[in-house]
């Protein structure tokens, strides 16, 4: 697959043309009703751009809806703001409206008939998926749209699909730990069915496995604020308290470390701790936060070139993975 990076896109025919999008788009769309000069310049500016992917998505927009709708888990988390962002700004660009459906707080996402009547090319032209609880039956229709699974995926959907290397993230966190001294590691994770918890345990366990050491003990959390403090009960419950935790998702990590703070233990002099996914608040919190970062914005781009990638005589990948880096912060020091 083409770098995105590198694709042509509308605008750049448009600067080359030296006329707005939306005469670009006119041109593509419907030529006679614009000047003969100014339809020859547009289509001279195609040919020399190499313009083709973008002529995908005036199709798409003759679908007659002209937007792609999003499925998240949970818009309260800030983890997805940057990925729509990216899904937006992409989208935008072709003149394309993004629609954002929370899949667990929504009246339509109570049953699955309720979540269905949204899969159809009627109200969307394409779709792209961030929950990966979601059945993959939902899908399989013959009116559901163009699908392209961003971030967490589900298990028995087939089709294109765009990732954070999770496993290689959570490898390198729990190698910085045991850089730093770390034994007594404890893995606080997702809900443990959850496709990213899968990921990130196998990273954990790989690090440990290298080191010469047995398999983490685990807790399980569920991706928020509230999981990450209420673990802290269990973890001051422990009769070998952990050195450190390495938590599958900052929201979690800071919430353990509030907790932790609460309960007058330190963060990083008692306990290291490193979180996943670098969201803002992660460089702000009372200990500025070790993490891992997935470029989500990148990743969100990338997903909504894929779904209009689909539409073309292109050959895809079907799986593209990010790379990932450790960003360290003052929640971690060497082991005491």
């Amino acid at each position: 697959m083409k770098n995105p990076a590198a694709t042509p896109r509308i605008h750049d025919v448009a600067k080359l043309a030296g006329v707005s999008v939306a005469t670009v788009s006119r041109v593509l769309s419907n030529p006679s009703i614009v000047s003969e000069r100014t339809r020859k310049a547009v289509e001279n500016a195609v040919e020399e751009t190499g313009y083709t992917v973008n002529l995908m998505a005036r199709n798409l927009r003759q679908q007659q809806v002209g937007a792609v709708l999003a499925l998240v888990p949970n818009l309260a988390n800030p983890f997805f703001s940057e990925i729509l962002a990216g899904i937006s700004d992409a989208l935008r660009t072709e003149g394309l409206s993004l629609l954002v459906l929370d899949t667990r707080q929504t009246d339509a996402s109570s049953t699955s008939r309720g979540l269905r009547a949204y899969l159809n090319r009627s109200r969307a032209d394409g779709v792209i998926v961030l929950d990966g609880s979601l059945d993959p039956a939902l899908f399989d229709h013959a009116a559901c749209p163009p699908v392209v699974q961003a971030c967490e995926w589900i298990d028995g959907l087939e089709g294109p699909r765009v990732l954070a290397d999770n496993q290689t993230g959570a490898r390198l966190a729990v190698e910085h730990l045991l850089g730093l001294g770390h034994r007594r590691i404890l893995h606080l994770t997702g809900p443990t069915q959850n496709t990213l918890s899968i990921s990130r345990a196998a990273g954990v366990a790989g690090a440990l496995a290298t080191a010469g050491l047995p398999p983490a003990p685990r807790m399980e959390g569920a991706f928020t604020l509230s999981s990450g403090h209420a673990a802290t009960a269990d973890v001051l419950a422990l009769r070998e308290r952990p050195t450190a935790v390495f938590c599958d998702n900052d929201e979690m990590a800071i919430g353990l470390m509030a907790g932790l703070h609460a309960a007058g233990i330190r963060t990083p002099e008692d306990i290291s701790i490193v979180g996943f996914d670098n969201i803002e608040m992660s460089a702000y919190a009372s200990v500025p936060l070790t993490t891992v970062r997935q470029k989500r914005a990148h990743l969100g781009r990338f997903a909504a070139e894929m779904l209009l990638a689909q539409r073309t005589a292109q050959t895809l990948q079907d799986e593209v993975t990010l790379p990932v880096e450790l960003i360290v912060r003052e929640s971690t020091a060497p082991a005491r």
